[in-house]
């Protein structure tokens, strides 16, 4: 649903939030949105593959994401908690 054609006629200041599923956005098309800046950040609880594996794009610096609730497997919740532990150390000791 939500692809490049999508993202171009989004303000740059725009953070996409999905909290819906995963595979409602082109997912790649995110990463390279992200980069350029043609959008500003996103917030994410849902992702293509449970447990996400573009770390690509849960790495990206205006990218939070948060585990979802119906993904409530113990492998998730761990990958998820360390990797916000790591985006929040990033952040404090830049």
């Amino acid at each position: 649903m939500i692809g490049r054609s999508e993202l171009d006629i989004m303000k740059k200041s725009a953070i996409l939030i999905n909290t819906s599923r995963g595979a409602v956005i082109d997912e790649r098309a995110l990463v390279e949105a992200l980069r350029s800046g043609e959008i500003s950040g996103a917030g994410l609880d849902v992702y293509s593959n449970e447990p996400p594996k573009d770390l690509e794009l849960i790495n990206l610096p205006n990218v939070i994401c948060t585990p979802h609730i119906g993904s409530e497997t113990e492998e998730t919740k761990e990958r998820i908690a360390i990797l916000l532990a790591e985006k929040v150390i990033k952040i404090l000791y830049k």
